[in-house]
């Protein structure tokens, strides 16, 4: 009863609204099916913030201390159910005999101590934990990364959806790996900035985890500038900001549509 409610009460917000702005591509065909004009539906994503760029880490920086030799895989950002953390350990223990790639997992999230501990248990020494990191300093550690991690569950809500991650990775020129479904697995794989694999699929995420490590690193560098390039094309804030407000202008000024 109450979701049918809900459902009534989307209907007839959507229905006056001039204009709906949706985060991905894969959210234009559930909004119109729940009573949007389809000629009022804009795709309309997320950026990142400007500091999110590729950078230069000094040789003698503190994070370079602060991670582990070796081919470092980096997951940034919040570990908690949707992040579909069991995928990433098995991984990772597919790979555990291959002791030069490193799983580097920073931030925090409500299922990060068990992840510590399942990690304990598996005596998986290749994935390490570092806590959570100003959002400023990101980049930086983005830089030390040889590939960028995304992951989430399977889930048909979520493979309509982008996490936000995905936009600051490409931002930063990094190549990236994600086991995602839908939507994130499409803009790395249309982006050219990597290899996405199902979600939840740990035996496929190992194997592109294995075969971004056996690339030459130009070949790793040209996925990275490839997913620069993309995101300045598609989600750069200044462009995303242009777009709305021509969309607004439209609905006053029909004649200077753009």
């Amino acid at each position: 009863m109450a979701l049918s409610l809900v459902a009534k009460m989307v209907r007839a917000i959507y229905r006056r609204c001039d204009r709906v702005l949706v985060q991905s591509e894969g959210f234009i065909a559930p909004a119109i099916a729940a009573g949007a004009d389809p000629a009022s539906v804009r795709y309309f994503p997320n950026w990142a913030e400007d500091f999110y760029a590729p950078v230069e880490v000094a040789e003698g920086a503190a994070e370079r201390a602060e991670l582990p030799d070796g081919f470092r895989l980096v997951f940034g950002g919040n570990m908690g159910a949707a992040q579909s953390l069991e995928t990433i350990l098995e991984a990772a223990e597919i790979l555990k005999d291959e002791q030069d790639i490193k799983w580097v997992m920073i931030g925090d999230g409500r299922r990060k101590a068990w992840m510590e501990e399942e990690a304990r248990k598996r005596g998986l020494s290749n994935v390490q934990f570092f806590g959570r990191k100003p959002v400023e300093q990101m980049p930086r550690y983005f830089a030390l990364a040889d590939v960028l991690l995304a992951t989430l569950r399977p889930d048909p809500v979520f493979a309509q959806t982008v996490p936000s991650k995905v936009q600051s990775y490409l931002a930063c020129g990094r190549p990236v790996v994600a086991a995602l479904d839908g939507e994130g697995a499409r803009l790395v794989r249309e982006a050219g900035a990597g290899l996405a694999v199902a979600a939840g699929d740990a035996t496929a995420l190992a194997e592109a985890v294995r075969h971004l490590y056996q690339m030459e690193p130009h070949q790793r560098a040209e996925m990275g500038r490839a997913g620069r390039a993309y995101y300045e094309t598609h989600f750069l804030r200044k462009r995303l900001v242009d777009r709305l407000e021509g969309w607004m202008r439209e609905l006053v000024e029909p004649g200077e549509s753009r």
